[in-house]
């Protein structure tokens, strides 16, 4: 039954690689539970009841895994229950009565203009090493378009276009969006894309961002490379997602329209790309009581 799930999602429900292997990861956390914890074994998923579901919340919480990391695995145990009662017989789904924990309304984690900028100017983009410049043109990407990490890695070569200034992403949910570039991405595209000739004669590589060899570049290096690329940067972790989230807040902050963020971001939904307006505010906020000189009270 579990394996019948993730074909499902990767099938049917055509959710992306990276989804199913979260929700293979989440949902064979509750399985080990029940084999060890609750000496089950490999009992019938079925039969999983509410109070069972209770106990690994608290063993989750126990091992001081972060209120966002338990929520996750929640919500992907309930889908697990939604497609068993859907399609295997299962009478109930446990886990629509289970409790979930309040998230911390947290703001998106973004560096400030001036220091991104500061970043991207420092890379070695017109380097005539292959790898070098693979990877300043990765940090600009994902700068410049707001791509998600897994979509940078699952960009084809075929749907990048210099001569309009756009590119085709592979969204969430395969859902495929449009994000147009300027002059600064296309340049450096193009010098990528020589170099890549170069290293690799004969027809284009399927993959936009490969290695040395041809293969494509996977998530662990993109991760590297950005946390190397942001050393030293005042936010609170240097991962890719840092970048999409400072691409928001700097084009909120220069006038951009709401919505037209949230197709330039994939959102789904509107208030997903609204919290992006509250750090726009908390700046503006900032920038008043710095600049205008009423807006603290004088000391006595």
């Amino acid at each position: 039954m579990y394996d019948a799930f993730y074909r499902y999602l990767a099938g049917e429900a055509a959710r992306s690689p990276l989804t199913v292997t979260a929700y293979r990861r989440d949902i064979e956390s509750l399985r080990e539970f029940r084999r060890t914890n609750l000496a089950l074994g490999d009992a019938d998923p079925r039969t999983t009841t509410l109070s069972e579901l209770r106990m690994w919340v608290a063993d989750l919480a126990a091992e001081k895994l972060s209120t966002t990391t338990i929520v996750r695995k929640i919500q992907a145990v309930r889908a697990f229950f939604r497609y068993l009662v859907k399609r295997q017989g299962m009478l109930e789904n446990p886990a629509e009565r289970l409790s979930t924990p309040r998230l911390p309304k947290n703001l998106p984690p973004f560096m400030r203009q001036e220091e991104t900028m500061e970043k991207i100017d420092s890379l070695d983009a017109d380097s005539d090493d292959f790898t070098r410049t693979r990877n300043a043109l990765m940090l600009t990407m994902f700068y410049s378009t707001g791509m998600r990490a897994a979509e940078l890695i699952g960009l084809r070569d075929a749907a990048v276009d210099t001569a309009k200034g756009e590119l085709k992403v592979l969204g969430k949910r395969n859902k495929e969006r449009i994000i147009p570039f300027g002059t600064e991405l296309s340049t450096m595209i193009e010098h990528y894309r020589r170099l890549r000739a170069d290293l690799l004669p004969g027809a284009p590589p399927e993959n936009f961002f490969v290695r040395p060899d041809g293969q494509p570049v996977y998530y662990q290096l993109v991760y590297r490379t950005v946390h190397s690329a942001l050393e030293g940067a005042n936010i609170p972790r240097r991962s890719p997602h840092v970048l999409r989230h400072s691409f928001a807040t700097d084009m909120l902050n220069n006038g951009a329209d709401l919505m037209a963020v949230q197709k330039l971001l994939g959102h789904a939904s509107l208030s997903t790309t609204q919290r992006y307006t509250h750090l726009s505010y908390k700046e503006l906020q900032n920038n008043y009581k710095l600049a205008h000189p009423r807006a603290q009270k004088k000391e006595d």
